[in-house]
């Protein structure tokens, strides 16, 4: 598969890049040679294949959600800029 140099010319005004005629000659060429390789990818027979998220299969660790001692409300309010009546007291959000 090619790609023009028109086609390339058009993606830099896209990507607002300044290209040489020899950059652009380059690009073409190179990008005509991902897109063919892209191209032979489609042609695998993948039937048999699991579609997967991720290449590696993923999983959360957790840990057991067990209550505990909380903290002092004295000494959460310690280093807050503000506390009101035993809250945090912050700037109004309208």
């Amino acid at each position: 598969m090619s790609i023009s140099v028109a086609e390339v010319e058009r993606v830099a005004f896209l990507a607002r890049l300044r290209l040489t005629d020899a950059e652009k000659e380059d690009y073409a060429r190179q990008l005509g040679a991902v897109l063919t390789y892209a191209d032979r990818l489609g042609e695998l027979d993948l039937t048999s294949v699991e579609p997967t998220a991720h290449a590696a299969p993923l999983f959360n660790v957790l840990r057991e959600d067990t209550p505990g001692e909380s903290m002092r409300r004295e000494l959460a309010l310690a280093n807050a800029p503000e506390a009101e009546d035993g809250f945090f007291k912050v700037p109004r959000i309208v």
